[in-house]
């Protein structure tokens, strides 16, 4: 008796665990269909957005600003069109494996993958920030360097001024880059508004002690560079 009970128990837990591996196998078949797909249409679209991103030739914009090509020194060399298009392609393979999470029932994974999807839309934008800045940077630069090349300036003055804009224009960027992103926000915003002060102090003491006359000149060359560009 005690072993027909043994029997029957083990021939239920087996058609049990057939039942369920039934009941699952055209989930795991619908959730491969949607994930195989979905990873072509990622990365399709991921390269999509690097090619159109190499249209409008911005990645020779940032080259430019000379701070890929000191990254690309480092060992960390790549692309604006190759970083945004992996970023777009990721963005779209986090959301088919929301979907794959969301058809097999794994309900942590789902969220897991949720939280994830919502953050990347933030790094897009701190490139798009960090991208806009070594541009405008850069345009700065040229314009300051210029500018106070026709005033007769050193050229050693020149130079120098022009890199203190250029960088402060990066710093300010980078800080707005990682405020984006949630990174020490607290932290950053001290960090901004003590760099703000000590450059407006900076800027005080070099006109307090003689500089004045010297700073219109150059303020007067840049506008008039400025409207040249313009």
């Amino acid at each position: 008796m005690n072993s027909t009970n043994w029997a029957g128990t083990i021939v239920l837990s087996f058609q049990s665990i057939w039942d369920k591996f039934v009941s699952f196998v055209p989930e795991l078949l619908s959730a491969l269909i949607v994930l195989i797909i979905g990873l072509l249409i990622a990365a399709s679209l991921g390269k999509l957005v690097a090619k159109l991103i190499k249209t409008l030739k911005l990645d020779d914009l940032i080259d430019k600003s000379g701070i890929l090509e000191k990254m690309e020194a480092g060992g960390l060399g790549f692309s604006l069109s190759g970083l945004i298009g992996w970023l777009v392609k990721w963005f779209f393979i986090v959301v088919i494996l929301i979907a794959v999470a969301d058809i097999l029932s794994w309900d942590q994974v789902t969220d897991f993958l949720s939280a994830v999807a919502l953050y990347i839309p933030n790094v897009l934008i701190a490139v798009i920030i960090l991208t806009v800045g070594l541009i405008v940077g850069q345009f700065i630069h040229n314009i300051v360097e210029q500018g106070i090349k026709v005033s007769h300036a050193p050229m050693a003055s020149a130079k120098a001024l022009a890199a203190i804009s250029k960088w402060a224009i990066i710093i300010f960027t980078i800080m707005a880059a990682l405020i984006q992103l949630g990174v020490a926000v607290r932290l950053i915003e001290i960090l901004f508004t003590g760099l703000v002060a000590m450059l407006a102090l900076a800027g005080g003491l070099a006109f307090g002690l003689g500089g004045k006359d010297k700073a219109a000149k150059w303020l007067e060359a840049i506008e008039r560079e400025v409207s040249h560009r313009s």
